[in-house]
């Protein structure tokens, strides 16, 4: 089963992604990869084949200012093991970058018509799928008020996609995702995948399960 893990906080990200990744080894993983918000808003995604230290060694210095960030590991369903199947994923034109727990089962019937639009898809995952899908949903409504909302407005209309979104999958997940324009949130979803939500003093952490929170 794939791994989780989620920080959002003052700390630097990336130290916490890569301990709770090694805590989450023992669920067995081809492939990991993590994403993080710099504190430039621009968002780093490194992905290796192999073991949680390929990763590490690939990480940018550069990225380790990060205070929000998302990381996994990969159980090969949908595609080989390889560094385009790893997660994290982008959605649209980066949009959205997300990792996923779970098997949506209708990810080919969802993916005929954003490939019809000229979303490009660059894995075999069911993952990258729901990515676009957020993203499309994203710029429909972005166009219909035409102008960025900031603060609760943002928060609400992220929140209003992601459900749309995920009312249209079958199947399970666990989802956490961070937004390119909103860099100073961390979303989760979950349906028959666990997620578990750790509370700190103005910082949060979410994981697959509690191991990676102790």
């Amino acid at each position: 089963m794939c791994g989780i893990v989620g920080y959002v906080g003052r700390k630097q990200a990336c130290g916490i992604l890569l301990e709770g990744l090694r805590r989450l080894e023992y669920r067995g993983y081809d492939s990991s990869g993590t994403a993080v918000v710099g504190r430039d808003g621009s968002i780093r995604t490194t992905r290796a084949v192999g073991r949680i230290a390929a990763l590490a060694e690939k990480l940018d210095p550069a990225s380790c200012d990060a205070r929000t960030g998302i990381g996994h590991t990969r159980w090969a369903t949908h595609g080989r093991p390889s560094e385009a199947n790893a997660h994290p994923h982008a959605g649209g034109d980066g949009s959205v970058i997300l990792v996923h727990n779970g098997v949506v089962e209708n990810f080919r019937e969802l993916a005929a018509p954003l490939q019809a639009k000229g979303y490009v898809f660059r894995s075999e995952t069911d993952t990258e799928v729901v990515a676009h899908l957020i993203a499309d949903l994203l710029a429909k409504r972005l166009e219909a008020i035409d102008v960025r909302p900031e603060g609760s407005e943002a928060v609400d209309l992220l929140l209003d996609v992601i459900r749309s979104a995920v009312a249209q999958l079958r199947g399970t997940y666990g989802l956490l995702m961070i937004f390119r324009d909103w860099p100073e949130y961390l979303f989760a979803a979950r349906l028959g995948s666990p997620l578990v939500i750790g509370i700190g003093l103005d910082e949060h952490y979410v994981a697959s399960d509690a191991s990676p929170l102790a």
